[in-house]
């Protein structure tokens, strides 16, 4: 009697306790892939102040790479598509964060701004027109010159992630 109801409180428990057990998706993406098969890209041209002619590039790339890396949409090179993002580069700006025992800058800010249109062509209440910027510090020691590939990487890549979620990621 006493096996009986040890191997029933098992069967229970195994059936119980796989349930309980959350499921995340690692992705960050939640598209209905039955509605949205498709997404294009316009370019992102620098209209900023200050300008750093690889920064386009850089951050379309970014940008494309995210997009096909982390969802099953195909990207296509036309605007009839389900999803599409466009927008500019509106910010490229330095500016000083900390005062050493001089009364200079011992840290300096890169900023990065980016405005972006995403538009949802198969529910136009879903699109949005937002900007969004990261930035990154470093050593007012260092030229930026030496620094500037590397800082526009790390900034470009925190900008990606916060654009997936604010739009496909629709966090």
């Amino acid at each position: 009697m006493k096996r009986a109801s040890v191997i029933a409180t098992l069967v229970v428990l195994l059936l119980v306790v796989p349930a309980c057990i959350p499921k995340y998706t690692f992705n960050g993406a939640s598209i209905d892939y039955s509605v949205y098969k498709t997404i294009s890209f316009g370019d992102f041209p620098i209209r900023a102040a200050l300008v750093y002619p690889p920064l386009q590039q850089l951050f379309e790339n970014k940008l494309i790479d995210m997009v096909d890396q982390q969802t099953r949409l195909r990207v296509i090179d036309n605007n009839n598509t389900d999803l599409r993002m466009e927008g500019e580069i509106t910010g490229y700006n330095l500016s000083p964060q900390a005062v050493g025992e001089d009364a200079y800058a011992s840290q300096t800010r890169l900023t990065i701004t980016v405005r972006v249109r995403y538009i949802n062509n198969k529910n136009p209440n879903l699109s949005k027109d937002e900007s969004f910027s990261a930035y990154r510090d470093f050593s007012s020691s260092e030229m930026l010159t030496d620094v500037q590939d590397e800082l526009c990487n790390q900034i470009c890549k925190d900008l990606t992630d916060l654009i997936f979620n604010a739009t496909l990621g629709d966090w």
